[in-house]
């Protein structure tokens, strides 16, 4: 098909004449997989690719696998791959000397190898998504070689937000120079007006594996070996902000009014681990670990086996996607509270699963309280229980708040989510001129 007219500017169907590139630290690696960024930079992309778009994504991957790949229709750049090699840590292993080489070689190859010769077809325009501040640097650099280069008014850069890490490391005069800033969520935002930047709001999706009902029998085999328990689940870093503490509290009071509870944990290799666990033991609880040589939904399942006698289950096996269904939609609820929370990703694949969501006080865009939730707002552990006791037997309105959560997930499907949030943005600022801004004065 040849390309007429440029998609993104005129809003037409077809992606023709358009290329995107995502820049990330994250990525569909097992190696770059830390956190939510790797599930939203993978489920965008692919929707990306999905929809016909030209969609590269750029990220620190497996040293062991190859430089350029691609699969299901998009380019994967691993970058970065000479420091890995030296880094077997994962991602974040020599993050600075990542970060550097990523701002310094990925912009001059990117906009030589790619951007020109794609730029010097009629009717061309590019679009560069970047997440987090790992980038920032890299965007500069990349909106300076554009204007060199006579192309900045044919790309629309958006630069991404996910948390607020290393807020006091970027230079947002520079940074709003050089890219339109956005962020997952209207609680983002909020924190974000203080620094004198109005980012757009462009929420997280959710994946098509994500959105695939749990396997049925694996649910049902999940309940039998926890049958009489009311089981809690949390999956989370060890982190302070993702209120651990109050977990362990919470499996404390229904304790002592007699519920019978396990939560079943799934953390990172966090430090605060070992001081949410300790906390436990010293509250009287008893504390399983369990280990094993393989994830997923088996491991899952053999992680919860013979759980007599514990309150707390704390899994060292990575589970996937299906696991994490199966675990969300047999749980009685999800933990997902949290004293700050940008998205609150967890909630959402809860809610996807057919699971009861448990959100925490950051006020996650999706959530209606009591409908499609529950919402924790203190740190009260008789606040859950209070809650709960109103659906604990209530099997309609138990349903009910299930079913109301997965109408809602499928709202935020990637699909979705590109179609009627991103797409839109960027053909508004594309009919603006590629959403370009006064020059950076960092060169």
């Amino acid at each position: 098909m040849a390309p007429s007219t440029n998609s993104i500017r005129t809003g037409c169907g077809s992606p023709v004449g358009t290329q995107v590139h995502v820049l990330s630290f994250e990525g569909p690696d097992g190696y770059a997989q830390a956190g939510g960024i790797a599930s939203r930079v993978s489920g965008l992309t692919q929707a990306l690719a999905d929809a016909g778009f030209d969609t590269h994504l750029w990220f620190i991957g497996d040293p062991q696998l190859p430089g350029r790949e691609s699969r299901h229709g998009l380019t994967l750049h691993r970058w970065c791959q000479w420091i890995s090699g030296y880094h077997p840590g994962g991602v974040y292993d020599g993050e600075e000397g990542k970060r550097r080489d990523y701002a310094q070689s990925l912009p001059p190859y990117l906009t030589r190898e790619l951007l020109v010769p794609y730029l010097s077809g009629p009717d061309r325009h590019a679009v560069i998504l970047a997440e987090e501040w790992q980038t920032v640097d890299a965007v500069l650099h990349l909106d300076w070689l554009l204007r060199q280069a006579g192309l900045r008014d044919r790309v629309t850069i958006l630069w991404n937000a996910n948390n607020t890490f290393s807020f006091e490391r970027i230079s947002w005069t520079q940074l709003a120079c050089a890219a339109v800033i956005t962020t997952v969520s209207r609680y983002m935002r909020q924190l974000m007006l203080p620094l004198g930047v109005e980012p757009l709001v462009i929420p997280n999706g959710l994946s098509a594996d994500a959105l695939r009902p749990p396997d049925r029998a694996a649910v049902t085999e999940f309940r039998s070996r926890l049958r009489g328990r009311f089981v809690l689940a949390k999956v989370a870093r060890w982190d302070p902000d993702k209120r651990w503490m109050l977990a362990v509290q919470t499996v404390a009071e229904l304790k002592r009014h007699g519920w019978c509870p396990l939560l079943v944990a799934r953390g990172g290799c966090e430090a605060h681990g070992a001081e949410v666990l300790g906390t436990a033991v010293a509250a009287g609880l008893k504390v399983v670990e369990r280990n094993g040589s393989y994830g997923g939904l088996q491991g899952l399942l053999h992680g919860v086996d013979n759980a007599d006698g514990a309150d707390i289950i704390s899994l060292r096996v990575p589970l996937d996607c299906e696991a994490r269904c199966v675990l969300f939609r047999g749980a009685a609820a999800v933990l997902a509270n949290s004293g700050h929370e940008p998205f609150g990703l967890v909630g959402l694949e809860t809610m996807a699963a057919g699971g009861v969501a448990c959100t925490g006080c950051s006020g996650e865009d999706y959530v209606i309280p009591g409908q499609n939730a529950l919402v924790l707002a203190t740190t009260d552990p008789r606040e859950f229980v209070s809650l709960y006791q109103d659906l604990r037997g209530n099997r309609p309105r138990t349903c009910a708040i299930r079913q109301a959560g997965q109408m809602t997930a499928r709202r935020y499907a990637w699909p979705a989510i590109v179609e009627h949030n991103l797409l839109p943005r960027i053909r508004l600022l594309a009919d603006a001129g590629g959403g370009t801004v006064p020059p950076s004065t960092r060169h």
